[in-house]
C-alpha cells in the first residue's frame, strides 16, 4: 500500500508485475522517504525519457513534464544544462539519469530540494551526499530500457489497451521539405528535440540546441498556443534553436510565432491538410524543416 493516491483522499498501491520485463516498478530504493503515487508516476516519466537516449542524459520531470533535458560530457554537466531550462520549475521535481550518478552530480542534485532521483546506479561517494538529504528519495533502476509491450488506460466501463510507442526517429527517415536544407548541427539538434517531445503532453512543441532544451510548451489545447509558452518560459534565449512539434501544424501561424522568435529549423510528422501553407511559411521565414511521417501525441 501506499499512503496515499495522487490526492490524500484517494488510495493507492503499488503492484509489481512478476515475470515480465522489469522497470520503474522494481527500482531498489536505497534512501529518502517512502514513494509516493505522484513519485512513481513522474520517476517513470523521467526514466523513459532519459532511456531513449544512447547519449549521457539528465532530465528533470514535473507532473510528467520534462523542465529540462540535456545531453553532457558528465552527469553534472547533463544536469546543469538540464536543470538551466527553467531552475524554478526544476524546483521538487524528479531528476533521472541514464548513466551511473558520481558525487559532483550528486552535489549538484541536492543544490536545490528534489523529491526523487532515478539512475542506473551510484558510486559511493554520490551515495553518501545523496543519503544525507533525509526526504529525497533515491532509486536504483539498473540497465536503462525503454518499456515495452502493452500499456493500459481504465475508462469508466471498460479499459483500452495499445502497444507502447517505442518508435525511434532515424536520421535517413528525415525528409526535407523546404527550400533549405537543415544543417548538421541542425539535424542533430532536432533529432534531440523530437526525442523529448515524444515525452511531452501534448500539445507538445519544444525549442532545444546544442543537446539542450531551450523552452517547453506542454499540454495546451491549441498548437500556436504551446508555440507560445515554450518561448515565453524560455529562461534561455530562443534565437537560433530548433523546434519540435509532436503532431502537424493545422495552420502557418505556429511557424510564423516560432519564427518571431528567431529558430532556424523545424521537425514535425507532417500530414496537414495545410502543408504546403506551412511549408511555404519557413521559405519565407528561411527556416528549414523535416517531415517524420511519425506522429508522438501523449495524453
Amino acid at each position: 500500500d501506499l499512503s496515499y493516491g495522487e490526492n490524500p483522499h484517494q488510495r493507492a498501491a503499488l503492484y509489481v508485475r512478476l515475470g515480465g520485463p522489469s522497470g520503474l516498478a522494481q527500482a531498489e530504493q536505497l534512501g529518502g522517504k517512502e514513494m509516493s503515487y505522484n513519485n512513481y508516476v513522474d520517476a517513470d516519466a523521467a526514466w523513459q525519457l532519459v532511456c531513449d537516449f544512447d547519449e549521457l542524459a539528465c532530465a528533470i520531470i514535473k507532473h510528467t513534464n520534462p523542465t529540462g533535458v540535456a545531453l553532457g560530457a558528465s552527469a553534472e554537466e547533463a544536469y546543469r544544462r538540464a536543470l538551466a531550462t527553467d531552475p524554478t520549475s526544476a524546483f521538487g521535481g524528479i531528476v533521472a539519469f541514464n548513466r551511473t550518478v558520481d558525487a559532483a552530480a550528486a552535489r549538484a542534485v541536492v543544490e536545490i530540494f528534489t523529491e526523487v532521483i532515478v539512475a542506473p546506479d551510484y558510486d559511493a561517494p554520490a551515495l553518501e551526499v545523496l543519503r544525507a538529504k533525509k526526504n529525497l528519495r533515491v532509486l536504483r533502476a539498473g540497465t536503462p530500457e525503454s518499456a515495452t509491450g502493452l500499456e493500459y488506460k481504465h475508462i469508466s466501463g471498460g479499459m483500452l489497451v495499445q502497444t507502447r510507442d517505442t518508435h525511434k526517429l532515424k536520421r535517413e527517415d528525415l525528409k526535407v521539405v523546404t527550400k533549405r536544407d537543415p544543417t548538421e548541427d541542425e539535424i542533430r539538434d532536432l533529432l534531440f528535440a523530437w526525442t523529448v517531445c515524444k515525452h511531452t503532453k501534448s500539445n507538445a512543441i519544444v525549442y532545444a540546441r546544442e543537446g539542450q532544451t531551450v523552452g517547453v510548451g506542454a499540454g495546451q489545447m491549441s498548437r500556436v498556443d504551446s508555440v507560445k509558452l515554450g518561448a515565453m518560459r524560455a529562461q534561455l534565449p530562443v534565437k537560433n534553436s530548433v523546434l519540435a512539434s509532436d503532431a502537424f501544424f493545422p495552420f502557418r501561424d505556429g511557424i510564423d510565432e516560432a519564427a518571431k522568435n528567431g529558430i532556424t529549423a523545424v521537425i514535425q510528422p507532417g500530414g496537414s491538410m495545410r502543408d504546403a501553407e506551412v511549408i511555404a511559411a519557413c521559405d519565407e521565414h528561411g527556416v528549414a524543416m523535416v517531415f517524420t511521417g511519425t506522429r508522438h501525441f501523449k495524453h
